[in-house]
């Protein structure tokens, strides 16, 4: 039995709520390169439902439906949103630390790998 152009879209809204919720399942566990992999089909899905959304006219019940998925597809999305900028800190910090590091080589030689390597097992704030 084929499937009504209504039951197209709401069926790939469906697929995108699936696809949002295992991209946060990732960003949650901080697996980045399999979130970044996961993005590219999202995006293809996102093209091909903006196409549909323009050639199909959903009923009331089709719509309500559809706003439901939309609403779960932006929460997940927000969260993933929110731990990439907790990564994007994360990096920021590491890239800091990496910065201050090649400048204390820079200016003490070899000096400068004592101080470092004490600040990385005490901390910053060591007298």
């Amino acid at each position: 039995m084929a499937m009504s152009t209504a039951g197209v879209v709401l069926d790939g809204y469906r697929r995108l709520r699936e696809q949002v919720a295992a991209m946060l399942v990732l960003a949650e566990t901080g697996d980045w390169d399999a979130l970044i992999e996961q993005q590219a089909d999202y995006l293809q899905l996102v093209d091909r439902l903006r196409q549909l959304d323009v050639e199909v006219t959903l009923g009331v019940d089709d719509m309500v439906r559809k706003a439901e998925l939309l609403e779960a597809i932006l929460t997940d999305d927000l969260a993933i949103r929110e731990q990439l900028m907790v990564r994007r800190s994360e990096l920021g910090r590491l890239m800091d630390s990496g910065r201050r590091q090649r400048d204390l080589h820079r200016s003490y030689g070899k000096q400068a790998a004592v101080v470092v390597d004490a600040s990385d097992k005490f901390g910053t704030g060591t007298p």
